[in-house]
């Protein structure tokens, strides 16, 4: 007789709600057994016995009644501050970048809780084994690739920054050096007609600008509050992007002045 592992009415299986309530973990930097059990719809032993398997992959920590994040307090007070901006935009704009993807694809995912969302909604038929082919130095996407079934992943060295968790450096610019890939999705934390893609790290805009250098195609994933407004270094001129996708909660007049220059805007 086969046993189902899906574990109440909410449809998770047993892997899917650990995946799931790490996720919650890391964005709200607290859960309780209470919580999730009334998410779930299982036992306290249920869900006792999956913080146990994720404290022991590394991925929270106990606490009395439920769990935290692994994450230093500072490192939470800035990442997980940005992951918890604008989320459903972000889920919106991450499946609409999935849909662009192909199987025997080469893909570069720079860093950013945007681009982590396009890699969380690639469809199941290509996380399949060697379909694609995925480059990162963002910790989120190596994090989330890991889990497909024997994925072919590229995790680039270079310098730990914990506000971006993405390694970053000489090394990383190294290491893109050989490689090609047939599509980068990059984050940025401005866009705009005058400076392009900005963001707040010079270390963490080389990176993106060599992932561009070294992609035939280039796809901007920001939500509308990024439309219009210049960081503090720029990562890539606009004409150098093939495609933006956005919400749909963009300002009509920077979607325009951006496909003025050729460039296809997608409102998810």
């Amino acid at each position: 007789m086969t046993i189902s592992s899906a574990d109440g009415p909410t449809g998770f299986n047993a892997r899917a709600r650990r995946d799931e309530i790490a996720r919650l973990v890391e964005e709200d930097e607290r859960v309780s057994v209470g919580e999730l059990t009334d998410r779930f719809h299982v036992t306290d032993a249920s869900i006792r016995r999956d913080l146990v398997i994720l404290e022991e992959a590394g991925r929270l920590r106990r606490i009395h009644g439920g769990a935290v994040a692994r994450l230093d307090p500072w490192a939470r007070s800035v990442y997980s501050a940005k992951q918890r901006e604008h989320r459903e935009q972000k889920a919106r704009i991450g499946a609409a970048g999935a849909a662009l993807i192909r199987a025997g694809d080469v893909i570069f995912f720079d860093s950013g809780t945007t681009v982590v969302q396009v890699a969380a909604h690639v469809p199941a038929a290509l996380r399949r084994a060697s379909t694609v082919t995925v480059a990162t130095h963002s910790l989120p996407v190596i994090d989330e690739v890991g889990d497909w079934e024997s994925p072919h992943l590229i995790c680039l060295g270079g310098l730990y920054l914990p506000d971006y968790r993405a390694l970053v450096g000489p090394q990383t610019v190294a290491g893109l050096r050989d490689l090609s890939a047939d599509i980068v999705f990059l984050g940025c934390d401005g866009l705009s007609v005058e400076a392009g893609l900005t963001t707040p790290h010079m270390l963490v805009a080389e990176v993106g600008a060599a992932m561009a250098s070294r992609s035939r195609r280039v796809v901007a994933v920001a939500d509308s509050s990024k439309l219009g407004r210049q960081g503090f270094t720029p990562i890539v001129a606009l004409p150098a992007v093939q495609v933006l996708i956005t919400d749909d909660a963009a300002d009509p007049a920077e979607v325009d002045l951006v496909r003025r220059l050729g460039i296809e805007v997608i409102l998810a």
